[in-house]
């Protein structure tokens, strides 16, 4: 048992032993230092992950953070430290770097360690003081990853279940039918819908297809749920489990009587299908391109209409910024010279296929029915009532298809002041209490690494360091994903319609396959949404999954989603095994070979004592030749990816040497930016200006000047994440245009003088000093994000048309700032400005002014091409903007933030993922794990 130092008051205690709930005395441990091993990054690897590493909470736990604001050990310590760096990054030095990261040398120091125990003999778990690590050494390879697990189970036990219940659409039956929750176990079985035996089957497949490897990987994850399931038999009756089993009906908190199912090697699939739709899938959305294609073809005519199409969807924009810059072309789904077998469908005939059926009770609520009977909590766990009625995980932040995450800074050893590369990178999984990643060190036979993994599936370190190398990654999103048009037919020779449920597989009419799930639920003590049920249906094809229905040329079809990774979940796990192998990794080359293993589309970065370098993952399908993966495609053998076998979903995919890759450029900087010239990304938004641009100018400024450090790295990374994209890099052009001839109106003449100070400013969001909670320049901010969505709409909807500006709009969204809750992620989710028409004003204003373009529209927007006419819907716009009061640009909402508060809108909160909550923190747009790290030493 781990153990704790909860602070909580009597008064809870007397609460819980009142309802007659036991407190159990923690176990003893030994204090006694780990081995650290070697480690050659001499004390220059630092690392932090908020808000803390504890992620379980009991019920004395829980109750006493919502009677008394008390936290548990270890849940909320690395929060403040994350939060501080951007009121801090201007004075930072290497020896200041400390008091934003933490050390993450291997081992513990012997006055560091908090605790010390061993689950069984071969393995021992060390916790440090400062932040309750795990350091598990293993003296076999077994003990490790026993270790592994219970670590795991000790930290994000309930995280853990969740996700596998999320994995496999059954969360609202695990916790609660809030409307959350509904949405996010629909949004997964939507996308992956795994039967048992489609789990099994990845398992399989796993040994099958790499040999030692996929051998090894399976006994390491027998293991890793040995271990799990040993702390699960361990806690349950000494009642240290995560109280949230009590508060959802799972345990009786009385009586203790109830069951935490046990994990088997299935949940650990389950559990990486999440992982895999939510950051390591790209493509899809071909149906809404092809209507925005439609759209413009019918405003300007068959040609002319795919120029104006193409300009906006700019997959190979030549002012994009590029993580590869020096040259390097890796051509891969880019625009064919001759498409063939497009499949657009005809106009108004596309139905998004439905997924939800039979509604009862609080589910019919969603519908407009209103059904809800709360139940009662015993009056001293009121406090807790309704606590999870708003889901206990929060749909929102995954909503969108779109998921740009994480950065990445590295520069070179010929540019770095002591002659070693330096990197500060790491991934932006969104915020959570806990977070869905834990923090791990493993020492055993042929794994030596120390860093972050998504909880469940932390067998291996899979963003961190090893002995004398650390890697990390960002999305990539380049398209796995096509969309197929298949042809319905009726097996009784019938004429088809849309409705029909059978297709033409290569001159056969097959019937569609049916996967549902049925999930029903009943009001708790945490969740008072009253009982419900409803069943989710979804059908498969041989070439993918039905998500819409359409006619195309008369004919009615189904369009099916296709995506390569998909009964490959299980497939990376050989990657990272790789990664944590010191006798497999061991300079930049052999970190390429390991990274060509994992079939998630990542950008991995990598530096050790001598290089940095890059590579580029994903099973990228190799199509038919004249296939456009931007639009649908006919469901014909023809137009088949190449060497496609629907039986395992594979197909021959592009080799390892046709993704991009490098070693040793100048610097890497990437942010879910266009990889390399001709690599063509899966959807629109890749222009002139992205957010990578923040992080580029910064860098490429520090290589210029030449003995770059940690702490400058750092600072670049941190200046970049204060910044507001369009102050930066769009608002002097919109200044030149209003200041294009005189402003006679003194009200829009002093708005605009603010604007241009906060431009000088260099258009941050910050506080004026930490803790204000008052932004510099607060009323040009406000402005900006009052007038940004005005702007882009009167500039390009006249010249458009309306309907074809709201179809582009429903392919790229027009703003994603800080406190624009419809964005990709959602509010208060920190990641911001990677989806925007910001690229799209820049170029039609910088053409307005006569400025060079490469890539340009074929037409100007802006006041049609006069400047004094743009000049006109600018001040128009603008002065609407000055009217919206902040109350109106900052509505409030629901988690404490009154409307108007302007830094509450655009702060951070760690989303509840259980019964403890932390407290927001202020906006910055950086990775939510990051170590800042530079090697002095190699092997």
């Amino acid at each position: 048992m781990r153990r704790r130092t909860p602070t909580l008051r009597s008064a809870a205690a007397t609460t819980l032993l009142a309802l007659g709930v036991t407190l159990i005395a923690p176990v003893p441990h030994a204090a006694v230092a780990a081995d650290p091993g070697k480690d050659y990054c001499q004390g220059q690897c630092d690392d932090v992950l908020p808000p803390g590493e504890n992620g379980n909470a009991t019920l004395a736990d829980i109750l006493g953070n919502k009677l008394f604001g008390t936290h548990p050990a270890h849940s909320t310590d690395q929060l403040g430290t994350y939060g501080a760096l951007p009121g801090g990054y201007g004075s930072l030095t290497d020896a200041t770097i400390g008091d934003f990261y933490n050390s993450s040398s291997f081992g513990v120091p012997p006055d560091q360690v908090e605790s010390v125990q061993s689950p069984r003999s071969d393995v021992t778990i060390t916790r440090d003081k400062a932040t309750g690590i795990p350091h598990i050494k293993g003296t076999t390879r077994t003990g490790t990853e026993f270790g592994a697990g219970y670590a795991a189970a000790q930290d994000r036990l309930w995280l853990m279940d969740l996700f596998r219940h999320v994995g496999r659409g059954e969360l609202t039956s695990f916790a609660g039918g809030a409307a959350a929750n509904q949405g996010l176990e629909q949004q997964f079985y939507s996308a992956a819908p795994y039967t048992e035996a489609d789990l099994q089957a990845q398992a399989d497949r796993l040994v099958k297809s790499n040999g030692a490897r996929g051998r090894q990987a399976l006994a390491d994850a027998q293991s890793y749920v040995a271990g799990i399931n040993t702390y699960i038999s361990q806690a349950k009756p000494g009642r240290y489990f995560p109280g949230e089993y009590d508060l959802t009906g799972h345990i009786d908190p009385i009586t203790n009587v109830g069951e935490i199912e046990p994990f088997k090697l299935t949940d650990l699939i389950a559990l990486g299908s999440v992982v895999g739709a939510l950051f390591g899938s790209g493509g899809g959305g071909q149906v809404q391109s092809a209507l925005a294609l439609q759209a413009a073809q019918h405003k300007y005519g068959l040609a002319e209409g795919t120029k104006v199409w193409e300009s906006f969807r700019e997959r190979n924009d030549p002012e994009a910024v590029l993580t590869l810059h020096d040259g390097q072309s890796f051509p891969y789904a880019d625009q064919p010279a001759h498409a063939q077998g497009e499949a657009l469908p005809d106009p108004g005939s596309v139905t998004p296929e439905p997924l939800v059926y039979d509604r009862t009770g609080s589910a019919a609520a969603r519908n407009g029915a209103p059904a809800r009977t709360p139940v009662r909590a015993p009056a001293k766990l009121r406090p807790l009532q309704g606590m999870f009625d708003n889901g206990v995980l929060p749909g929102n932040l995954f909503s969108s298809p779109k998921k740009g995450m994480s950065n990445a800074l590295l520069v070179s050893g010929r540019y770095t002041a002591s002659g070693h590369p330096v990197a500060v990178f790491g991934p932006q999984t969104g915020y959570f209490a806990p977070q869905l990643l834990i923090r791990e060190e493993l020492q055993g036979p042929g794994i030596s690494a120390r860093g972050a993994a998504f909880a469940g599936l932390s067998m291996y370190v899979e963003l961190g360091r090893g002995q004398d190398y650390a890697w990390s990654a960002t999305s990539a999103g380049q398209d796995i994903t096509d969309t197929y048009a298949v042809e319905l037919c009726d097996p009784s020779g019938n004429k088809p319609t849309t409705q029909s449920n059978s297709y033409l597989w290569h001159g056969s009419c097959v019937p569609f396959e049916k996967l549902e799930r049925t999930d029903a639920w009943s009001p708790t003590l945490a969740d008072s949404t009253a009982a419900g049920s409803y069943r989710m249906q979804v059908y498969r094809t041989r070439y993918g999954l039905v998500t819409a229905r359409a006619t195309v040329g008369g004919n009615p079809v189904a369009y099916t989603s296709l995506r390569s990774s998909y009964q490959h979940e299980a497939d990376s796990i050989i990657g990272f095994q790789m990664l944590n192998d010191p006798g497999c990794v061991h300079d930049a080359r052999s970190f390429q070979k390991a990274a060509q293993h994992i079939n998630y589309t990542f950008n991995w970065f990598y530096a050790d004592s001598r290089d940095i370098a890059y590579y580029n993952s994903g099973t990228n399908p190799a199509r038919a030749a004249g296939v456009d993966p931007a639009l649908p495609v006919l469901a014909e053998q023809r137009y088949e990816w190449r060497g496609f076998n629907p039986a395992d979903n594979t197909s021959a995919a592009t080799p390892p040497s046709q993704h991009p890759q490098s070693i040793d450029q100048n610097y890497y900087v990437s942010w879910n930016n266009k990889q390399a010239r001709d690599y063509s990304t899966s959807g629109f938004g890749d222009g002139s200006l992205h957010r990578a641009n923040l992080l580029d100018d910064r860098v490429k400024r520090l290589v210029k000047q030449g003995g770059v450090t940690r702490a400058a790295l750092t600072q670049a990374m941190a200046d970049a994440a204060v910044t507001d994209l369009r102050g930066e890099d769009v608002l002097p052009e919109l200044l030149a245009v209003l200041r294009s001839k005189p402003i006679t109106d003194p009200q829009l003449a002093n708005t605009v003088q603010e604007l241009a100070n906060w431009s000088s400013d260099d258009a941050k969001r910050q506080e004026t000093s930490p803790g204000s909670h008052t932004y510099a320049d607060s009323d040009a901010v406000r402005v900006m994000d009052a007038w940004w969505p005005l702007l882009v709409k009167g500039e390009f909807e006249p010249g458009l048309g309306s309907d074809l500006y709201n179809a582009l709009t429903a392919n790229l969204g027009v703003d994603e700032s800080p406190s624009a809750g419809h964005g990709p992620t959602g509010s208060h989710a920190g990641s911001s400005f990677q989806f925007g028409w910001w690229s799209y004003v820049d170029k039609d204003l910088r053409a307005l002014l006569g400025k060079p373009v490469k890539g340009g529209f074929a037409q100007k927007y802006c006041g049609n091409g006069d400047v004094a006419a743009c000049q006109s819907m600018l001040l128009t716009t603008l002065k609407q903007a000055v009217a919206t009061p902040a109350n109106q640009v900052y509505p409030g909402d629901g988690g404490g933030c009154a409307a108007g508060d302007q830094w509450c809108a655009d702060s951070i909160v760690q989303r509840p993922l259980g019964g403890v909550g932390d407290d927001r923190i202020s906006w910055q747009n950086r990775p939510t794990y990051q170590q800042v790290v530079e090697f002095p030493a190699h092997r």
